[in-house]
């Protein structure tokens, strides 16, 4: 739960404008050096939040995916459960 209210903090729109690195987990290696390069060239930064969206887009519907199917499998163990009782 604190992993994904910290990914949802860092996903909101930063006042500092477009940035390539917005998405990449903090590690301690960054290539701060080629990020900055990048964005100082101005090196694809109209399409950078398309492909970050899809990416975020993937991982929800994963982890929706992942919740649902656990929620179906402990729903359905809950009324074969109540099933067996009632006979």
């Amino acid at each position: 739960m604190h992993r994904f209210l910290h990914q949802l903090i860092h996903c909101l729109p930063s006042p500092t404008g477009l940035r390539l690195d917005r998405q990449l987990r903090p590690t301690g290696r960054r290539r701060a050096q080629f990020i900055s390069y990048l964005e100082s060239s101005g090196y694809r930064t109209r399409h950078v939040d398309s492909y970050e969206r899809s990416l975020r887009r993937r991982r929800m519907a994963k982890f929706a995916f992942f919740w649902l199917t656990a929620f179906g499998i402990a729903w359905v163990v809950i009324e074969s459960a109540r099933a067996v009782t009632i006979f």
